[in-house]
C-alpha cells in the first residue's frame, strides 16, 4: 500500500468525487448544466455544430473556474485583483534616479560655482572661522 504525501502541506487537497475537491465538483456540475441549458434551449433554432460549439463555449468559463489557480489566488481573487490593479487603483510608475554622490556634495558644487573656486577648500574655511567663534558644526536642528 502507497500513500502519496505532498511535498509541501499546503498543496494539500481533500478529493470528494474521482480525484476533484469540492470547488471543483461544484463547478463542473455548473458547466454540465451550462451545456445541457444550450443544447436543449438553442438546439431547435440552429444546427447541431453549432450548438455544440456553443455549449462548449458556455461552459468553457465555469469549467476553467473550478480549476483555475494562479499564485494561490483561485478565478474570482485573481479577477478581483486584476480589476483592483488595472481599474480602480491604476498608478503610473515613474523611475527617478537618486544621484547620492551629487546629493552629498551639492552645496560644496555651488560654493564652488559661485565664487569661481574650490568650494571644498571655501567650506573648510568657514568651518574652521565657526569652530573658532564657538558655533556648533553639522546640523543644528538634529535630536539627540
Amino acid at each position: 500500500m502507497e500513500v502519496k504525501m505532498n511535498k509541501e502541506i499546503r498543496n494539500y487537497q481533500e478529493s470528494m468525487f474521482m480525484g476533484l475537491n469540492l470547488r471543483q465538483c461544484i463547478f463542473s456540475l455548473l458547466a454540465i448544466l451550462v451545456a445541457v441549458g444550450i443544447y436543449f434551449g438553442v438546439g431547435e433554432y440552429v444546427g447541431q455544430e453549432v450548438t455544440g460549439w456553443l455549449c462548449i463555449l458556455g461552459a468553457a468559463p465555469f469549467a476553467a473556474c473550478g480549476f483555475f489557480q494562479y499564485h494561490g489566488m483561485n478565478a474570482e481573487q485573481f479577477a478581483w485583483a486584476y480589476i483592483k490593479s488595472e481599474f480602480l487603483y491604476p498608478k503610473r510608475l515613474v523611475f527617478k534616479s537618486e544621484n547620492l554622490y551629487y546629493s552629498c556634495m551639492e552645496e560644496t558644487m555651488r560654493l564652488g560655482e559661485k565664487t569661481r573656486g574650490d568650494g571644498t577648500a571655501i567650506r573648510k574655511k568657514r568651518e574652521e572661522r565657526a569652530a573658532k567663534k564657538g558655533k556648533k558644526q553639522g546640523r543644528s536642528d538634529a535630536f539627540d
